[in-house]
């Protein structure tokens, strides 16, 4: 990601001095990670202008109440939430010394058994992981209150799911965080979404829906997730960031991207002798059946999250911040 757009300077929390030696510890920090984070050069200034700003005014609101602050960070696919989250996670720790802890929602997927029983009784589009009722969203909300808790006698065990094998990793490689957590941040595609209104529930978005749920149970099984449990997980939220891609138009052509970096991959490991069947690839036909999934609730998160979210971050056709929407500015921010 490169920066167009500076954080407004009405918002610059800390005193200067203090972003001034964040972003060189945050420099120093990121010295040998940056050809791994696949961010542009210029990236110092980038710290400057917008994620130390960022990283300052989410360590300010965490002072402003008691107990851990957490994040969330909204975007859809490929917008650059991985990527965002480590960026926030070293601004915050090595710039602040704060304790960060992270996960997505991605690691709270159903296991392939319980998607593959959903299938069978509710809806076969249930199988194709990502839209709520895919979730075991139970498990995020131990997760999160586990490490707000932060005993250091019973470590959080984070859940691993492997996109490879479409299932759930077995509970000896979860990962574990042991104690404490200032920060926790929650990435995920729909984090911090809401439910549609039956209405608009019933004309079909895509064709997707309007062949293989013609008569919407897949769509209204999954609005009522997301109304239900998912709204307890979600609440749980201190400050929503959101990542709004440009269009949907975008999501297609940036999954895309992906699934040709993905295979340019696979070329390699061939190449080099490397094994490489896990690394599945998704030609344009199925790229974009594959979307449909996620179609609708994106659609409507670009609609109506912008103006709610604490944070939003708008990127432009060129996945470059365009410009930067505070919605509920802070106070105080000295």
């Amino acid at each position: 990601m490169s920066l167009l757009s500076p954080w407004p300077t009405e918002q610059l929390c800390l005193s200067h001095d203090e972003r001034k030696e964040a972003v060189k510890a945050v420099e120093q920090a990121f010295a040998t990670a940056l050809a791994s984070l696949k961010v542009d050069i210029g990236l110092k200034e980038m710290f400057e202008s917008l994620y130390v700003p960022l990283g300052a005014w989410l360590l300010c609101r965490k002072r402003q109440q008691n107990g851990p602050l957490v994040v969330g960070i909204n975007g859809a696919q490929g917008a650059g939430k991985s990527t965002l989250f480590n960026l926030i996670e070293v601004i915050l720790s090595e710039g602040f010394g704060q304790k960060v802890v992270g996960f997505s929602i991605d690691d709270l997927y159903k296991t392939r058994h319980e998607r593959e029983r959903l299938a069978e009784i509710v809806h076969p589009l249930l199988i194709t992981r990502g839209v709520p009722g895919t979730h075991d969203v139970q498990l995020g909300i131990d997760i999160i209150k586990s490490l707000k808790e932060g005993d250091p006698e019973n470590p959080t065990k984070i859940p691993v799911f492997d996109k490879s094998i479409d299932d759930r990793c077995p509970t000896s490689v979860w990962q574990e965080w042991v104690g404490p957590a200032d920060v926790i941040v929650f990435e995920g595609w729909c984090v911090g979404s809401l439910p549609e209104s039956d209405e608009n529930l019933t004309p079909p978005v895509n064709a997707l829906e309007r062949v293989e749920d013609a008569n919407g149970d897949w769509r209204r099984y999954v609005n009522r997730q997301l109304e239900e449990k998912y709204q307890e997980l979600f609440s749980m939220i201190d400050s929503l960031v959101m990542l709004k891609v440009p269009s949907m138009e975008a999501v297609y052509s940036w999954r895309s991207l992906q699934e040709k970096k993905l295979a340019e991959r696979v070329k390699f490991n061939f190449d080099t002798q490397q094994p490489a069947d896990h690394l599945r690839i998704m030609n344009e036909e199925e790229i974009v059946r594959f979307i449909q999934h996620y179609e609708r609730l994106t659609r409507t998160m670009l609609d109506e999250m912008p103006k709610r979210a604490d944070v939003t971050l708008m990127l432009n056709e060129n996945h470059k911040i365009s410009d930067i929407q505070i919605n509920k500015p802070m106070t105080l921010c000295r």
